[in-house]
């Protein structure tokens, strides 16, 4: 009897027949969406009035803050493209679709990728918003990460060829890594993530091959130190001060509000620490394990603040915490969660409560997800019941500045940003099955990039309705002296 062999086998063996049927029905998905069908963009004669759209959202937020909101959008093209989630989603959906079901980010543009801190104390890049996030057909997070692109492109000034170098790098990285991740051990696939040596190993690699320069190099240098000093401490420190010998958070509206500056005038004490025992002990059960460092904590203060673009409106609370003392603060962020701006397309959610999702939807996206992500329900003070989702406000936060891309790096982040979505959606979906639609040749590349560069013309047009909207009073604007 021949000894047993040890190592790599001397000739592939044959892959299971269940992985060939899996990258089969992704190829079978052409016959519903041809890969070339995915772009160019052209709008149907009975496209929504984008306007509306935004109207309608108004409806559910906070109304002071909506006009905010819209200032904010109004800013650029690219602060326009942040806030239109909806109004994309809405144009995704009008188009057939390949069927092919991931874990959707729901609003995966540029600015939503970065860097932050795991548990385990390592730095990871990552998809890092995910209020939008819904089950649905792969290619339009993939869309919605091209035209990104597209439109910070021309916002940075970029020519057409740098503009289509950026998109085409975040399409190419996409097929490539998820082509990787379908080839690769199931474990391998799993457990393949974007941390910081990788970062550093990828520019260098990229600067051999003259794709990145120095100053690329710089910048990634300079992004991670920054991201380590944007931890709890650094927040505090901005955020929190000493009030009557007390630690509160302090006022800057309409920015930030105080809880007690929201509350009715009578009972003000009463009603706070009422309001932060339903919210902590009901978070707190969705923690995982059954001992959590939240346990440790004390509630000390809160106050609502507003962020982002698209999210203006939304209910947002800052929450302070302390432990052994007042210089042992945590501070968490309690957002609310919405609707996906999807589910109008794509039938309802299947987590009865809208934190439940967003959360489980990370969870399922992310290579690793802060420790303190969670979910809880709300009464209001106007009675309403509304869901929010809970995570640290910072834990090593960075990220890239739209408004200062250079084309080299812009291309090397667009490539980085597709190979980040790809492991998102392998873990949370098919991946035999995407590649299988994907293929290994650049037809869908070129479609999608297609699409980039003519929606980026659409959004455009429909950035200059939203400013004449605001001009009219169609929308509502804040005063000049509350824009920031």
């Amino acid at each position: 009897m021949p000894a047993a062999s040890h190592g790599r086998l001397a000739s592939p063996a044959p892959v299971s027949p269940e992985f060939v049927v899996r990258r089969s029905r992704g190829k079978d998905a052409r016959t519903r969406a041809p890969r070339a069908a995915q772009g160019p963009w052209s709008p149907p004669a009975d496209r929504i009035d984008p306007i509306t759209l935004f109207e309608e959202q108004a409806s559910s937020r906070v109304a002071e803050l909506v006009p905010l909101r819209h200032a904010r959008m109004a800013q650029s093209e690219f602060a326009f493209f942040r806030g239109s989630a909806l109004l994309m989603a809405s144009d995704l959906a009008t188009a057939p679709h390949s069927g092919v079901i991931v874990q959707l980010c729901g609003d995966a543009h540029l600015s939503n990728f970065g860097l932050f801190g795991t548990p385990e104390r390592q730095l990871l890049f990552d998809i890092n918003d995910f209020d939008e996030t819904f089950p649905g057909p792969f290619e339009w997070d993939v869309k919605r990460l091209a035209a990104s692109f597209a439109v910070a492109g021309r916002q940075r000034g970029f020519d057409a060829s740098e503009i289509r170098a950026c998109v085409t790098a975040a399409v190419h990285g996409y097929r490539v890594a998820m082509n990787r991740a379908a080839d690769a051990p199931v474990l391998d696939a799993w457990y393949e993530r974007f941390d910081e040596e990788s970062a550093r190993r990828r520019v260098r690699a990229e600067r051999r091959r003259e794709r990145a320069d120095d100053a690329t190099v710089d910048r990634l240098d300079a992004a991670l130190r920054k991201a380590r000093t944007r931890d709890r401490f650094r927040s505090f420190a901005r955020l929190v001060g000493v009030v009557d010998g007390q630690l509160r958070i302090l006022a800057d509206p309409p920015e930030i509000v105080p809880v007690e500056d929201l509350l009715a005038t009578s009972d003000r004490d009463g009603a706070e620490a009422s309001l932060m025992r339903e919210l902590l002990d009901e978070y707190g059960r969705t923690l995982p394990g059954d001992r959590h460092p939240l346990a440790e904590y004390r509630y000390r203060h809160m106050a609502r603040k507003v962020v982002g673009v698209g999210s203006v409106g939304t209910r947002a609370w800052v929450i302070l915490l302390s432990g052994r003392d007042d210089s042992d603060p945590l501070l968490l962020q309690a957002k609310e969660a919405q609707p996906s701006v999807l589910e109008r397309f794509l039938g309802p959610s299947a987590s009865a409560n809208g934190g439940e999702r967003v959360v489980r939807g990370q969870r399922l996206m992310q290579a690793s997800s802060d420790l303190f992500l969670g979910w809880q329900r709300l009464r209001g003070q106007d009675g309403r019941t509304r869901d929010f989702y809970v995570r640290q406000l910072q834990d090593w936060k960075g990220g890239i500045d739209a408004e200062t891309m250079k084309p080299r790096g812009a291309a090397l982040y667009a490539r980085v940003c597709g190979e980040t979505l790809a492991r998102a959606h392998a873990r949370s979906g098919d991946r035999l099955e995407v590649a299988g639609y994907l293929g290994r040749g650049r037809r869908f590349e070129r479609a999608v990039v297609a699409f980039a560069e003519t929606y980026a013309v659409q959004n455009a047009e429909d950035h200059r309705a939203f400013v004449a909207a605001m001009r009219s009073g169609r929308l509502s604007a804040p005063p000049p002296e509350a824009r920031r």
